[in-house]
């Protein structure tokens, strides 16, 4: 049988490029409308690096939507790509530098729009705390998982020295 735990809130004041990795293998729980809870385990993260990464929401500085970023790290920003995928991130690092997190793969949904879909994630939850919230939380099981790094995905946009970095982590 599993046992799992909750994430405590200062697990998330880690640079985004030491949470990214720290999340592969954790568990993404939504509890439903039913009462259920559904637990998928991370298997796919990106880190994104405050203002200077141009990859980064937050690259052109603080507006409504980035405002989530800038806040205490342990919160959720989540915010529509395209105008139709619900995209979860993970605020991370310091209250006042622009770092998330991109929970882009979990065993089952290989990306981040059918896992928001899946877990019936919408922008209602964006701000929302990690720790503590009833809705969506990640625990750990204790296990530790070997990661593998790669180049992001979908961002062409960005500048060809942000294109390259290995800032996606997988779990091998």
């Amino acid at each position: 049988m599993n046992t799992w735990t909750e994430l405590p809130a200062g697990f998330y004041q880690q640079d985004c490029l030491e949470l990214a990795p720290a999340l592969v293998g954790k568990y993404l729980a939504r509890r439903l409308p039913d009462g259920t809870v559904t637990r998928l385990r991370i298997t796919e993260t990106e880190a994104y690096r405050g203002e200077e990464d141009t990859a980064c929401h937050a690259h052109k500085g603080r507006t409504p939507r980035t405002e989530p970023l800038y806040g205490p790290p342990g919160r959720y920003y989540i915010y529509l790509c395209y105008g139709i995928h619900w995209l979860l991130n993970v605020v991370s690092g310091a209250e006042g530098q622009p770092q998330g997190v991109l929970i882009r793969a979990c065993e089952g949904f290989p990306g981040p729009g059918r896992l928001t879909r899946r877990l019936g994630i919408t922008g209602a939850l964006n701000g929302a705390p990690c720790a503590g919230n009833p809705e969506l939380w990640l625990e750990t099981d204790g296990s530790v998982c070997a990661v593998s790094t790669d180049t992001r995905v979908g961002i062409a946009y960005a500048a060809p020295e942000d294109q390259a970095r290995l800032w996606r982590f997988k779990l091998k």
